[in-house]
């Protein structure tokens, strides 16, 4: 597998493995599954004849119940990464996971961004097939026939043919599909110690992810052995950035040796 070596701005070092095309496309059809399970339950429950009926043939009613019955499926990767850390449930059982270019937790427009580009990805043939449709063109039955094929096909030729196994909605959103195939190893190099009668300071820190906190760990733990307090201030804004708070400490070592212990007593005790 292809990997991604990260460094830091203290020169750290931090290698991911990528998640490969068939992970990738395992996990894309674990979650398909799941989409036509649902869309299975849903018109075992719900009669739409009878519903087009009582509404006596309005159609923009009937459309609407349409779009809300399909709204759980159409926005299903962009909810489930959002709420599940980078992950969909396929994602999860095949232990991959969306994270930024620089390591650290997406943002929602991030999300927002991979799911858009799906259009790209994955049905750019329907843009292009309105538009010969539109125009009028010879053959346009075998186009449109070829075009769909290609088009099912662009976002899994990017992520074989590119550097970081990158689709087009990850290289315009800055993400890339990682492997956690270390992840007991992963999880211990963000431990610290606490004491029994610890009493946490910022809540806010479950905003982090374990990427986020292995890159703030390391990277202080570098900037504390060379005494380089720029780089401190620079993470301690960082953190402020991605989680909101508002440091009540003194300096920024205390404040970031803080927020590391706080981040394992909410996610190692809880």
């Amino acid at each position: 597998m292809k990997t991604l070596q990260i460094k830091t701005a203290q020169n750290v070092n931090i290698k991911f493995t990528l998640a490969n095309v068939g992970l990738r496309l395992l996990a894309f059809a674990v979650d398909n599954v799941l989409k036509f399970v649902y869309l299975y339950i849903v018109y075992k429950i719900f009669d739409f004849t009878a519903i087009e009926k009582m509404f006596n043939g309005d159609n923009w009613t009937v459309q609407a119940i349409s779009v809300l019955v399909l709204a759980p499926i159409t926005f299903y990767s962009l909810y489930t990464e959002i709420l599940l850390d980078g992950q969909t449930i396929g994602k999860k059982l095949l232990k991959i996971k969306v994270i930024n270019e620089d390591g650290f937790k997406p943002s929602i427009s991030d999300y927002i961004m991979r799911w858009f580009l799906r259009i790209v990805d994955f049905n750019l043939f329907v843009l292009i097939a309105i538009y010969i449709f539109s125009v009028g063109m010879p053959n346009e039955d075998l186009i449109v026939g070829l075009l769909f094929v290609f088009g099912k096909l662009v976002g899994l030729l990017l992520i074989i043919f590119t550097n970081k196994n990158q689709r087009f909605g990850d290289i315009i959103a800055n993400t890339v599909v990682i492997y956690l195939k270390d992840e007991a190893k992963f999880s211990d190099t963000i431990l610290v110690n606490l004491e029994n009668e610890y009493k946490p300071t910022y809540p806010n820190v479950i905003q982090l992810s374990d990427n986020d906190v292995r890159i703030i760990k390391d990277t202080f733990k570098s900037a504390k052995k060379l005494n380089d307090f720029k780089i401190q201030t620079k993470l301690r804004s960082k953190i402020q950035e991605v989680t909101g708070i508002v440091s009540k400490h003194k300096n920024d070592t205390e404040f970031i040796e803080t927020v590391l212990k706080d981040y394992n007593y909410y996610t190692q005790r809880m």
